[in-house]
């Protein structure tokens, strides 16, 4: 008689897991910051994603291959960004749960017109984050947010809310924005109550209060913040913004660029003046008069930077102050 026992299946389940492959699939249009959205997960928008397969040869191939079935779009530029392991980071929960292991990507491209087997589409990362966009002062949301997080930050006894909320937002007299803390800001948001995620994982049954801000499937909202926080750091370093413009631009474009991707003013000529010191740019010989006043001097990339310096990247020299 066997004495061995049999398995159980929630036992088995406890041990099962799924790798998951996700891209932040950044591109900016104009002055508008966007990242390519699919309709999944009950008709929440999401990032691209899917399921590491057995015939793929790594990750990243696992992961262009993801991305060009749901939106016909080919990757260039790609890093990883973070590996998400949270037990609750899936909608799915109880006793059809898994462990699932979510590793996010970074992607920029030149926008293209996704198609595929999803319903995939362009949108500005501000619908996600409407709080993070200070081009034109500061977001009318904040004026919402800040007495619901000091209320909130107020019910700590050990104070640390007040300390964190201060840092990642900048509030009171002294407070300073600082556009790369994009990631600690939502995650504030989250710990509060005050985004839809959060209470869809408390099973709070009730809208978020914050107006203007859409969720996303699982976890995703949380991988673009992170995406947006570094790029931000990124670009300050990296000549990765080169990786979204075209061939030939002006300096206006450029500058542009940037801002949206920051959610800041620049200083124009303190901007100009950066660029061409660093050498980032040299000139095609060619203009244009598509700006509407005077032709305008077309610029590229110079790619010799790379060899040059081992850190070439455009700062942000910004106009005014931000609170």
């Amino acid at each position: 008689m066997s004495t061995q026992t049999p398995s159980r299946p929630e036992v088995r389940q406890q041990t099962d897991l799924v790798i998951g492959l996700s891209a932040v699939i950044v591109a900016v249009t104009g002055d508008d910051p966007k990242v390519l959205v699919v309709r999944h997960c009950g008709g929440r928008e999401a990032l691209p994603s899917g399921p590491l397969e057995r015939g793929h040869r790594t990750l990243e191939t696992g992961l262009r291959n993801w991305v060009e079935r749901q939106t016909l779009q080919k990757l260039g530029y790609v890093e990883q960004l973070y590996t998400f392991g949270d037990r609750d980071r899936s909608e799915t929960d109880g006793a059809n749960a898994t462990r699932a292991l979510s590793v996010a990507y970074l992607a920029l491209v030149r926008e293209a017109r996704p198609a595929g087997d999803a319903d995939a589409a362009w949108q500005s990362w501000y619908r996600y984050f409407p709080w993070e966009d200070w081009r034109d002062g500061r977001p009318p949301v904040l004026d919402a947010l800040e007495p619901v997080l000091r209320d909130w930050a107020a019910a700590d006894v050990r104070a640390t809310r007040g300390e964190r909320l201060s840092l990642a937002f900048g509030f009171g007299e002294r407070g300073v924005w600082d556009e790369e803390r994009a990631l600690e800001r939502y995650e504030l948001l989250y710990e509060a109550g005050l985004v839809g995620e959060a209470l869809r994982e408390q099973n709070a049954g009730r809208p978020a209060p914050l107006a203007g801000s859409v969720e996303m499937a699982v976890d995703h909202r949380r991988m673009l913040a992170l995406a947006i926080a570094r790029l931000r750091g990124k670009i300050k370093y990296r000549p990765v913004v080169f990786e979204l413009m075209p061939p030939s631009f002006t300096l206006l474009q450029l500058q542009r660029t940037v801002e949206a991707l920051g959610g800041v003013r620049l200083h124009k000529q303190n901007f100009r003046r950066l660029v061409e010191q660093q050498r980032l740019v040299e000139e095609t010989g060619e203009a244009t008069g598509e700006t509407g006043g005077r032709p305008a001097r077309l610029v590229r990339f110079r790619r010799e930077v790379l060899l040059e310096r081992p850190a070439p990247g455009v700062r942000l020299p910004v106009a005014g102050g931000r609170r």
